[in-house]
């Protein structure tokens, strides 16, 4: 059985059926004790009395053991106690040779003067008897037997005068199991009906929403990644695996819308220099381009070619990147860091006439933890974004506080502010929220991207506030 429901139902009926075989063994074992235990004290009080009635009824011993007996009365009592406990009561000598036998409604004259078995008579001579037999076949099934002798004390001592055998029919009990039987037979029926009817409902409300899930994964991998799972309001592990995986499907279709995206923004970033270098070139080596303004496009051509090296080797780095599980744990000091990735901008500083406004502590560095090389990209690609757009002649601020476990880095720059629908999608790639930064030909549009990248994989947070005409970049750094 590979179904949920078949292997469902047989542990099922398995664990009735044990629980069944179980509680019948126990009962049907309590029950025959019980049975027996009462069918013993019965016969064996029934036995006792007409030990008692016949000792009573002696009127006088005889030679050999023989017995003296009210014939009428005797008979008739024997007659009665028989009746009433639905049992054969026999009187012998001795010897054990029956004597009389009676049923209740007649004298078993098939019994009379037949002899019991020798070992049978020793018992009972020895004190009593007690069991299930058939007598060494004078009875055609086991009868359970109760046997006690019937002595006299004549000057102190006792005389044996006879025996007196009360047996019962073991039909009854057999009745009994037989009933037992029967009864836990139609229980156990019934059970397995209603709990095959309660297991096929609760397997198909178990198993629908599996076979949901799996029809939704074969359509994810035919590429339809709209499909989800709706299981209603289920909040038991089912309900937890559609909701995971319908969580997982909203994840993977965002990754795979921003994979389109990341494409088509790269197929865009490559398109646009190399139809320029295509077309300057084409015009170079068709003429239409005349020789004295070939210098000119030539430059051009070379700088859309440094731009595409550009865009190649962030590409790649960006890959670099995110391909590391973990960032590189070292302590190092923030404040050099990040004076270092100033120092090696110094020119472009010069060019724009910017004015630097550091703001460090100077008494003592300020150790973190994490890749030292990782975060000097991060420093300068954040700086080099705020001198590329800051205006001409501006201030270019950086500071460095502590505040707990945490050190806060600031980079700003004056220029044009960003709209504040805007300052959240600074750091997608490819993403211009300034229509100006479209003519700067030496952008890729990956350095802020990079920036998060790493920062994310230090477990670290950056966030863009820009008004008044101030923009600043600010990130956080675990002290050491």
């Amino acid at each position: 059985m590979k179904t949920m429901y078949g292997r469902q139902f047989a542990t099922m009926v398995g664990m009735v059926l044990l629980s069944f075989l179980m509680l019948g063994a126990s009962f049907a074992t309590l029950s025959y004790q019980y049975t027996i235990r009462e069918k013993k004290d019965t016969l064996g009080r029934n036995a006792e009395y007409i030990a008692q009635f016949t000792t009573e009824s002696i009127q006088a011993p005889m030679a050999g053991g023989g017995l003296v007996w009210k014939t009428d009365a005797f008979q008739s009592y024997l007659a009665s106690v028989a009746k009433v406990s639905d049992s054969h009561v026999m009187v012998a000598t001795p010897e054990g040779v029956i004597v009389y036998a009676t049923s209740g409604d007649a004298a078993l004259t098939d019994l009379q003067y037949a002899s019991l078995p020798q070992q049978k008579v020793e018992e009972i001579v020895n004190g009593s008897c007690m069991g299930m037999t058939t007598l060494d076949g004078l009875y055609a099934e086991p009868r359970y037997l109760v046997g006690l002798p019937i002595t006299t004390a004549i000057d102190g001592t006792d005389y044996l005068q006879g025996l007196v055998l009360v047996s019962s029919s073991a039909s009854n009990i057999s009745g009994v199991w037989r009933d037992l039987f029967a009864i836990l037979l139609v229980t156990t029926l019934a059970v397995i009906l209603i709990a095959a009817i309660i297991s096929s409902v609760t397997s198909m409300r178990q198993s629908q929403p599996i076979k949901e899930i799996a029809a939704a994964a074969r359509q994810f991998g035919l590429g339809q990644l709209h499909v989800r799972v709706d299981v209603g309001p289920r909040r038991d592990e089912v309900g937890e695996l559609a909701d995971a995986f319908n969580v997982m499907a909203d994840s993977l279709s965002k990754s795979e819308q921003r994979r389109s995206e990341f494409i088509a923004n790269v197929s865009h970033e490559l398109k646009t220099p190399m139809t320029t270098i295509a077309g300057f070139a084409d015009g170079i080596l068709d003429g239409t381009i005349p020789p004295e303004q070939e210098r000119h496009y030539l430059q051009i051509i070379s700088s859309e070619t440094r731009r595409l090296s550009r865009l190649v080797r962030s590409m790649l780095d960006l890959s670099r990147i995110q391909s590391d599980e973990r960032a590189a744990q070292q302590q190092f000091d923030m404040c050099e860091t990040l004076v270092r990735a100033l120092v090696t901008l110094e020119s472009k500083v010069n060019a724009k006439h910017l004015e630097v406004d550091a703001r460090l502590p100077e008494d003592e560095p300020v150790p973190v933890w994490g890749d030292q090389d990782a975060i000097t990209q991060v420093c300068y690609n954040l700086l080099d974004n705020a001198i590329k757009f800051s205006k001409e002649g501006g201030v270019l601020g950086l500071g460095v506080t502590v505040k707990g476990p945490k050190a806060t880095v600031t980079i700003s720059n004056q220029g044009e502010t960003i709209p504040p629908e805007e300052q959240s999608l600074v750091f997608d790639r490819f993403h211009k929220t300034d229509h100006s930064r479209s003519a700067d030909r030496d952008g890729v549009g990956l350095g802020l991207y990079i920036v998060k990248t790493i920062l994310n994989s230090h477990k670290e947070n950056i966030t863009c506030v820009s008004e008044d005409g101030v923009t600043k970049f600010i990130f956080t750094m675990t002290r050491a």
